[in-house]
């Protein structure tokens, strides 16, 4: 399990448990929570991966938007290492 979906998914356990998240043992719902956590990443992925910038016919319009889809990949590429979504 990636480590900071094992993080989110703890500090939910002990929003819902009222306790120390060291203090848990969520069990089996712990799969559950990871794949949970993995879909609504990936839909985020796939929102950046689709994003389309309308561009005018000019080079200051072209360059807006290389600039734009080089920051949306960089965003994209960063959210899956850090929830190990490959």
């Amino acid at each position: 399990m990636n480590k900071r979906i094992k993080e989110l998914a703890l500090e939910v356990f002990s929003f819902k448990y009222k306790t120390d998240p060291n203090e848990l043992n969520p069990g089996h719902n712990m799969d559950h929570l990871h794949k949970f956590a993995e879909l609504i990443v990936q839909e985020c992925i796939d929102k950046i991966e689709t994003y389309r910038i309308p561009v005018g016919n000019s080079r200051s319009g072209e360059l807006a938007c290389e600039w734009t889809y080089n920051a949306l990949r960089d965003i994209r590429d960063e959210i899956k290492e850090n929830f190990g979504i490959h």
